[in-house]
């Protein structure tokens, strides 16, 4: 059987950047994607922070931000876009002031997440999935988008402005968090940190936790968890219950089923 070896960094051939692609944008960015850069082992592990930096400057992920990254990284344009279009946080349109994203996989949808997001929509002027009202970037503008699973349940419906938790959402909650966010006010999350907006929330991803455009370390301080997402833990603890001990041999899994508390199977 012929197995197919792809080619060592020292075979694959580079492709730079486009000379026409104007990088101008970036120039007071190469101390910071130098940072990020020095975090990793291998510069081409610093691809998705390095990508944040991108959508930080600009509001998404442009040609000229992809001629960045490879700049920066000594990758092709090609690795760089593989990577931008394959995760859904990355955006390749302008994004608005704020990203709303509304939960509507199973659990939220079944609560009412896909009424909610019906409802923003037509609140928006009926823009789609990824479509942005308003100007890009200005005060007030918003991008809606449907996400899978916001990783919840336990607090579903739920919906985030640019990553921050909004829990236990209805229609008439989540309109009135919209209009907040469109006269320009910004709602305080029921977990999380203080709202901002969608580039400082991409300069805080790229890993610049305590940087003053994001409002320093303080300002991303915020609960993070729910009673209802501890109460399994706080009763577990009341009562004594731990998890199985690993059996002898390694981390494989148990050949039989643990006894649990209370005889239940």
């Amino acid at each position: 059987m012929t197995r197919y070896l792809s080619p060592t960094d020292a075979e694959r051939p580079r492709v730079r950047p486009d000379s026409e692609v104007d990088l101008s944008v970036f120039d007071g960015q190469r101390e910071r994607a130098g940072a990020i850069v020095a975090r990793y082992p291998e510069p081409r592990s610093a691809l998705l922070p390095l990508l944040h930096l991108v959508q930080y400057v600009e509001g998404h992920v442009s040609r000229a931000g992809v001629a960045f990254c490879a700049d920066v990284l000594d990758i092709t344009p090609a690795e760089v876009s593989a990577v931008a279009t394959f995760y859904t946080m990355y955006k390749r349109e302008p994004v608005g002031e704020h990203l709303v994203s509304v939960c509507t996989n199973t659990l939220c949808a079944a609560l009412g997440g896909d009424d909610i997001y019906a409802a923003v929509r037509e609140r928006l002027g009926g823009i789609g999935h990824e479509q942005t009202a308003g100007e890009p970037g200005t005060p007030g503008s918003l991008t809606i988008e449907h996400a899978e699973c916001l990783a919840a349940c336990d607090l579903a419906p739920v919906l985030t402005v640019n990553y921050e938790f909004f829990d236990r959402q209805t229609v008439d909650s989540a309109l009135e968090i919209i209009g907040k966010l469109q006269a320009g006010e910004k709602p305080h999350p029921t977990r999380g940190a203080p709202l901002t907006d969608f580039r400082r929330i991409e300069l805080l991803l790229a890993g610049f936790f305590d940087d003053p455009e994001v409002g320093g370390a303080a300002a991303n301080a915020g609960p993070s968890a729910d009673e209802a997402t501890l109460a399994g833990a706080r009763l577990a603890e009341e009562r004594g219950w731990t998890a199985p001990p690993m059996p002898d041999g390694g981390p494989d899994r148990p050949t039989e089923a643990p006894d649990l508390p209370g005889g239940a199977s």
